[in-house]
């Protein structure tokens, strides 16, 4: 899969660098996966993945302290980068929208 804003990640993990293995590990192997549809995601990831609206995926990074949006497309092979931010800022937007509530 193509990951599409990885400076947001990076731009993250540098204001953050507790985050940086996590979101680190977390690309490299989306960078090498090859999802079908959804099932491939829960198969991969388990638990620490949600769904919601619109091909949007979240995820729970480093045992729950980070959350990181995304949307998959599973035709072009791509996952673009939403949102990443700490559990708190997760808490303050609505996922589907990736807006302020």
């Amino acid at each position: 899969m193509q990951v599409v804003a990885k400076r947001t990640l990076v731009a993250f993990w540098e204001r953050n660098p507790q985050a940086r293995s996590s979101l680190s590990a977390w690309h490299h192997i989306v960078e090498k996966s090859n999802w079908a549809g959804p099932a491939d995601v829960k198969a991969q990831f388990g638990a620490a993945v949600d769904f919601v609206s619109d091909n949007r995926l979240i995820y729970d990074i480093s045992g729950n302290k980070y959350r990181l949006i995304v949307h998959v497309s599973y035709v072009y092979k791509s996952v673009l980068i939403k949102f990443v931010g700490t559990h708190a800022d997760y808490d303050k937007i609505d996922p589907a929208t990736v807006r302020t509530r």
